[in-house]
């Protein structure tokens, strides 16, 4: 999708883009003839997932029979030590009365912050306490875990080294223990950093890439 594209898709989504303070809800004004009820997507994340067209992109590819909740939240952790953490957020409680058929969580970021004194046993633990909420919503419920985006070079406390160390590593372990499939977008923007714009948050381009990966992952209901 060019960008000319783009931006006409966006004056069509602002006509029906229902907000509340920290999420909102990306919907199709068409139906298919089979479907009563849209399949509804929750995508829970910080400002990767809300500061970014990567939500925008991953509904034009998904099409007229979703819904797209977008839940993030600019600066959101993983980590219940933080005063940033998701959990403690309006969004999580606003996502989980969305009642999603799928979510896709991208989070951890923010988790990879040297200023946040936070081990990989307690990453682990806090994403496990994250994910048991959405579980226990119904039984048919589909549950992603995003590894992140690399960390470029930038003028906040975040580090490559601690998502290489901590984070992804520690998002490796939730996945074993929870069964939850891994989505990868690390790799496909790894060594990139012209797709950031700067250093954490992907460019357009960059944007496409995440909607990508994670369409390409997915088990999309027909």
């Amino acid at each position: 999708m060019n960008r000319t594209t783009k931006l006409l898709t966006a004056a069509v989504i602002a006509l029906i883009l229902v907000a509340s303070t920290e999420g909102a809800l990306l919907a199709s004004t068409s139906s298919h003839p089979t479907q009563t009820q849209p399949i509804r997507v929750a995508c829970i994340g910080d400002s990767i997932t809300r500061g970014t067209e990567y939500t925008l992109d991953l509904w034009a590819l998904i099409g007229a029979d979703y819904v797209i909740g977008d839940f993030g939240v600019g600066g959101a952790t993983v980590s219940l030590n933080s005063d940033a953490s998701y959990m403690n957020k309006t969004a999580f409680t606003t996502a989980k009365e969305f009642e999603p058929d799928i979510v896709i969580v991208m989070l951890g970021t923010n988790d990879a912050d040297t200023s946040l004194n936070e081990t990989t046993q307690e990453f682990v633990s806090d994403y496990i306490s994250l994910l048991d909420a959405f579980d226990t919503l119904q039984t048919k419920l589909q549950i992603y875990i995003v590894q992140p985006p690399p960390i470029f070079p930038n003028n906040c406390t975040l580090s490559q080294d601690l998502l290489i160390e901590r984070i992804i590593p520690g998002i490796g372990k939730v996945s074993a223990q929870t069964g939850f499939t891994i989505i990868d977008t690390f790799s496909p923007l790894e060594g990139k950093p012209e797709l950031f714009a700067d250093g954490i948050h992907p460019t357009a381009a960059g944007a496409e890439k995440i909607a990508e990966a994670v369409y390409a992952a997915v088990n999309w209901p027909e």
